[in-house]
């Protein structure tokens, strides 16, 4: 089952379209990774996913199995972020506040959700610990924590490695590994990280790279013969 599919979708900012020609589905359970040069829409495909922007041509199609709760987001880190005066807990906590509704505060399953998600990346023992005190690599993990505690069925990840050492990013990839198949969270991830995307979509997922518009959508064999395949990996 197609969890969201794009039919020639194009996204932008007051009528100024940054990507056009969108055609492509996410699977229930699936891996997409989106490559792509710097402003090519990459960024700008994610909101349009998530609802933040709605399609300025075409039809995006969400299935309605896919709940207003199901959605889980990993933005950039931005400056104001990393020096956000909260304990680890409380940030990853926060990832459930669209479930909250007219509640004013977070129920017991919440906190339990949240304590769930600390231990499965295994940053549990850093729950009372300030945020702003973390390496890069614990952020993110906390990050990636919140986001799960906001989604269900589907995992936006905007640069999840960027800044991160590679022993840090393999540990990474490796989560979200285990989050997909264990879960069952169907993972969309855009990343200048060429050999990472390509190893965690080789395992069934496919590819989508954007030049201002769809230039190629399949599975990674495929993508590795084309001209964008061959000129972003340098083969």
């Amino acid at each position: 089952m197609d969890l969201l599919t794009c039919e020639n979708c194009a996204f932008g900012y007051d009528g100024d379209m940054v990507v056009r020609a969108l055609d492509f589905s996410i699977e229930e359970g699936g891996r997409l990774c989106i490559a792509g040069e710097n402003g090519s829409g990459k960024s700008t495909l994610l909101k349009g996913l998530l609802g933040l922007l709605p399609p300025g041509e075409g039809v995006l199609r969400r299935s309605p199995a896919l709940g207003a709760t199901d959605t889980g987001y990993l933005p950039q880190e931005s400056a104001a972020q990393r020096d956000f005066p909260a304990s680890v807990f409380e940030v990853a906590l926060s990832g459930r506040q669209n479930r909250r509704g007219l509640r004013p505060f977070y129920s017991r399953a919440d906190k339990a959700a949240a304590a769930e998600n600390l231990a499965l990346l295994g940053i549990a023992a850093l729950c009372r610990k300030s945020y702003r005190e973390l390496s890069g690599g614990q952020r993110r993990r906390v990050l990636l924590a919140r986001a799960l505690c906001a989604s269900g069925k589907l995992l936006l990840l905007d640069e999840p490695a960027a800044g991160l050492d590679p022993v840090v990013q393999g540990e990474l990839y490796r989560l979200l590994d285990r989050i997909n198949r264990e879960q069952g969270t169907a993972v969309v991830m855009v990343s200048h990280d060429m050999d990472g995307i390509m190893d965690f979509a080789g395992k069934g997922g496919k590819v989508l790279h954007l030049s201002g518009c769809q230039a190629f959508f399949g599975g990674v064999d495929e993508y590795r013969q084309t001209e964008e395949g061959r000129r972003f990996l340098g083969r």
